[in-house]
């Protein structure tokens, strides 16, 4: 979306940060250019949002700002849902103090690894956990103000914004405090009463000129464990069929798992807790399709050799199959594929030298290694592994080396969030 459709331009909107508007009280001018300089230092704000309750948005939410820090990004997660805070239950830190000042206040910090994912929700300034937040319309703007204002998230790559269902204040609020978000996340499911509620979401959207950066459908079919048929308890492709005829993409579906309960129970959000889990692998995909374009689809990825030479494609295993974390694997299989991109010209395998940091990339580089699939890397070896021209592919869930390999050439290799836990 251009910034022209909010009224102004991405310059105008900068300069008008820095000048007083017409009428403007003092008070208001300081509380925007507070607001602008807190904004400022975010990359990408992210809402999620849903016309109806009881889709697992706030599951969501988690699972999506999980799965960023696990790839090693900074991310923020703020909980507007004044009236029915849940991000505090769901990441297992309710009751934890908030510290700051008469101006500044200090998120949250959850550990995901090499990431890094802050937390500000009003739950931690609740007394009691059952207290009741009974406000209007002006005072839930003004606290909603304030978290976007006054919390020091500090230099964040995503800010992801749980809204309570509907369309009301605190969604509205949002979408007039930050003249630049990047859009909504719409979350369903797939029976007509949600997909109905949801479209009035994307109205709304539309009517507030905030960008619809596209529908998830949630709770999208349970596989029996017993003999593995699909079975559609809340229907099938409703969210799919909703955001084609809106015109809108359609993201993906996350599927019902017995253990998201059990993971939104104890506070370890399922991209965490069980990273080979559907469902991890499905909000992996949606977290690549949407907010990492250089981690797209693997067949977006470069796939050709360069410059006319073979590319070699370096797997870490361990008794035969991928390692988890390539820093602990017994040896890498090398293959060398031949300029039609398709044909392996080459297997080879070699032990590595000990693992140190920064060791391992140089020493692929050295056997001509052009890509290296992972189950789990770090931010920082990815950095290394770039400065030696290796190009990372990670989230992979297991399997034999020749069987990854064939399935990457293909453009079939499904993965899902960075399970690196170092």
């Amino acid at each position: 979306m251009t910034d022209e459709k909010r009224g102004t331009t991405r310059e105008g909107s900068e300069h008008s940060a820095q000048g007083k508007r017409p009428g403007e009280r003092h008070e208001d001018f300081l509380d925007r250019q507070a607001l602008h300089s807190r904004m400022s230092q975010i990359q990408h704000k992210i809402m999620v949002l849903s016309g109806k309750g009881g889709v697992g948005k706030s599951t969501v939410a988690v699972n999506l700002a999980t799965a960023l820090a696990l790839a090693g990004k900074r991310v923020g997660l703020l909980d507007v849902d004044i009236h029915g805070p849940s991000i505090p239950k769901l990441l297992h830190v309710e009751g934890t103090p908030i510290t700051g000042n008469e101006t500044t206040l200090f998120p949250v910090t959850v550990g995901c690894g090499t990431g890094l994912l802050q937390v500000m929700s009003i739950g931690f300034l609740l007394r009691d956990r059952d207290d009741a937040v009974i406000w209007r319309g002006p005072r839930k703007f003004g606290v909603i103000k304030q978290f976007l204002k006054d919390v020091d998230w500090g230099e964040l790559d995503y800010l992801v914004i749980d809204s309570p269902p509907g369309t009301g204040d605190e969604p509205l609020a949002i979408a007039q405090l930050i003249e630049n978000a990047d859009g909504a996340l719409v979350v369903t499911t797939p029976q007509q009463v949600s997909v109905q509620d949801v479209r009035r979401c994307i109205v709304f959207c539309r009517q507030v000129d905030l960008p619809v950066l596209g529908v998830i459908e949630n709770m999208s079919g349970f596989t029996c464990p017993k003999c593995g048929e699909l079975i559609p308890i809340f229907g099938a492709d409703g969210g799919r069929a909703m955001a084609e005829e809106m015109g809108v993409p359609y993201l993906g579906a996350i599927p019902i798992e017995p253990e998201v309960v059990v993971s939104g129970d104890s506070g370890t959000p399922m991209v965490q807790a069980r990273p080979h889990s559907e469902t991890a692998k499905a909000f992996g995909r949606i977290v690549r399709t949407l907010l990492e374009p250089e981690l797209r689809q693997v067949e977006e990825q470069v796939a050709l050799p360069r410059d006319g030479h073979p590319m070699t494609i370096a797997v870490p295993v361990t008794n035969g199959v991928l390692s988890s974390h390539f820093g602990h694997c017994e040896r890498f299989v090398l293959f060398e594929v031949d300029p039609d991109g398709k044909t392996i010209a080459r297997r080879q395998e070699l032990k590595p030298p000990p693992h140190e940091p920064g060791t391992f990339p140089r020493w692929l580089h050295e056997q001509g290694a052009t890509v290296i699939i992972a189950g789990g890397m770090g931010s920082r070896a990815q950095s290394l592994f770039a400065q030696n021209e290796i190009e990372v592919v990670v989230g992979v869930s297991g399997g034999e080396p020749d069987v990854i390999v064939r399935s990457f050439l293909d453009g079939r290799l499904e993965t899902g969030a960075n399970i690196c836990d170092h």
